[in-house]
């Protein structure tokens, strides 16, 4: 009975996984997508690519909200009022068809990480200083002794952590920007995940800004780049010549044989 039992249940498994992998997958987003802090609203946004009927939203693998759709939408929202600490963390989604009990694969997570400005924001300096030319290897140094479990470096403009280290004994860390170009310039930061809280983050510290120079050429290069051109063209120029001299002697020569042996024919006549 047991056997039966196992294969009626593997049965239906199988049955459920093939069904879920004829649905397309949502896609789940985050409103706003960054910034947020202990105490602020924020949405997620479940998108559906069909009509479904349920849509539920997971919070570290676990169901924790759902919605019935009782009209023609390809979205779904789960707000939270004055977001809490609780509510941090990495979501999916998942939606139910009208027509039928087929339920599809889940979303891509979507982490959920609150900025708690209750915690002090960390230290940062940067090694060299200011500008520096292209090639150069830069450290960016953040330090917070007392909180920080793993640091993540910012830089204006991009929406995500650019690196993420977690800090030596004294609560410190080096970043390496390896060979930077005038592209890495820019205003840099540091935040910090507080120890056994890995969805809370501090706020954003002081700024260091980094400019990055474009390496000089060496002097006499455009001249010398200039005098290459110049050789090179000439050099073509005489290849030109030489060759168009060699084919109007050869045509030349040829017509000089043809002339010789009309010639020739005509006196043998």
């Amino acid at each position: 009975m047991a056997p039966m039992a196992v294969a009626l249940i593997l049965g239906w498994w199988l049955v459920a996984a093939s069904r879920a992998q004829q649905l397309p997958r949502p896609s789940l987003s985050l409103h706003p997508s960054q910034g947020v802090s202990l105490g602020d609203n924020v949405t997620l946004r479940c998108h559906l690519p069909q009509l479904a009927a349920w849509v539920w939203l997971y919070l570290e693998g676990r169901w924790s909200y759902a919605n019935y759709i009782d009209k023609k939408q390809d979205t779904t929202e789960f707000s939270f009022l004055s977001a809490s600490q609780d509510q941090a963390g990495t979501y999916l989604c998942q939606y139910q068809v009208s027509e039928s009990e087929d339920v599809s694969v889940m979303s891509d997570p979507v982490e959920l990480v609150l900025t708690d400005r209750s915690l002090p924001p960390p230290h940062i300096s940067l090694h060299p200083e200011e500008r520096v030319g292209t090639g150069t290897n830069v450290t960016v140094r953040c330090w917070n002794k007392d909180y920080g479990a793993a640091f993540l470096l910012h830089k204006d403009g991009r929406s995500a952590p650019i690196q993420r280290l977690v800090p030596d004994d004294v609560g410190t860390v080096s970043f390496t920007l390896f060979g930077v170009t005038p592209a890495d310039s820019g205003t840099y930061r540091c935040s910090y995940h507080p120890r056994g809280y890995p969805f809370l983050s501090s706020p954003l510290g002081d700024s260091v800004t980094l400019e990055v120079t474009p390496t000089p050429a060496p002097p006499g290069s455009a001249e010398d780049s200039r005098g290459n051109l110049l050789v090179a063209v000439v050099r073509g120029c005489a290849a030109a010549l030489i060759f168009g001299l060699g084919v109007f002697f050869v045509i030349d020569a040829r017509s000089l044989w043809i002339r010789r042996d009309e010639s020739l024919g005509g006196e043998g006549i």
